[in-house]
């Protein structure tokens, strides 16, 4: 009964690799077409705004081909805001201008601050209880 089944799975092998050259995929001398549909080419842009929680941010960026070139903006939580201009051509790399505006800002303490701390709150250790037992002894 098992050498049914190894010869069985056996022929089921060589059916299934025949039928895979049939398609074109056991010829080693077949080129392969490329996946890509030509150049990239894009433009995108989005922004968030938020004056109730202090957001503002946001992303622009435009591709051709190898060229790619875009910005984008943060207000960081020091009340900076930070401007990073990029560029990409090519295998060349990514190549960064990043710029600040303002001045940092740190509070003196969690109640003079105009954001939320990031800190973590600080707790107490619980205090030990102490039960009695019922049992006599």
């Amino acid at each position: 009964m098992n050498a049914k089944i190894i010869i069985l799975v056996g022929l089921a092998a060589v059916v299934t690799a025949d039928s895979r050259e049939l398609r074109g995929y056991g010829d080693s001398q077949q080129s392969f077409e490329s996946f890509e549909s030509g150049d990239a080419k894009y433009n995108f842009n989005w922004a968030v705004k938020d004056d109730d929680s202090g957001n503002d941010f946001g992303h622009q960026e435009g591709r051709d081909g190898d060229n790619t070139q875009g910005s984008y903006y943060v207000h960081l939580p020091d009340g900076r805001l930070q401007q990073v201009a990029y560029q990409v051509v090519g295998d060349d790399g990514y190549i960064a201008d990043v710029q600040y505006e303002g001045e940092a800002r740190y509070p003196d303490s969690y109640e003079s601050a105009s954001f939320e701390s990031r800190e973590s709150p600080r707790y107490a250790p619980p205090r030990p209880a102490y039960y009695e037992s019922n049992e006599s002894k």
